[in-house]
């Protein structure tokens, strides 16, 4: 089961690298770029992740086994927003409940 990862926790790794499994035997190295602002409202939070990667590999959309060195392993709904010649962008975006106090 994937942790439940806050914004701080993703803040804190901006410009580190990832992995992103592509299947059994291969892995593409992607960093995350960019974190967007936290936004809450009653209940409800919502951020985003954008990664990149190189052109190596396509990914598409879908659900992506990530690994990080401090955060472990864990899995992130992707999709891919931008292709230049610095790589491929993907975004992962965080729109869920909180519990009230």
């Amino acid at each position: 089961m994937t942790p439940r990862f806050a914004h701080a926790d993703f803040a804190k790794h901006l410009n580190s690298k990832f992995r992103i499994r592509i299947d059994d035997a291969q892995t593409v190295e992607s960093e995350l770029t960019e974190l967007s602002e936290l936004m809450l409202s009653p209940g409800q939070e919502q951020f985003s992740l954008v990664f990149l990667t190189s052109n190596e590999f396509f990914l598409g959309q879908g659900l992506r086994s990530f690994e990080h060195e401090v955060m472990g392993q864990f899995e992130l709904f992707l999709v891919p927003i931008g292709r230049d010649a610095a790589g491929t962008s993907y975004e992962a975006v965080f729109n869920r409940l909180v519990k009230e106090n």
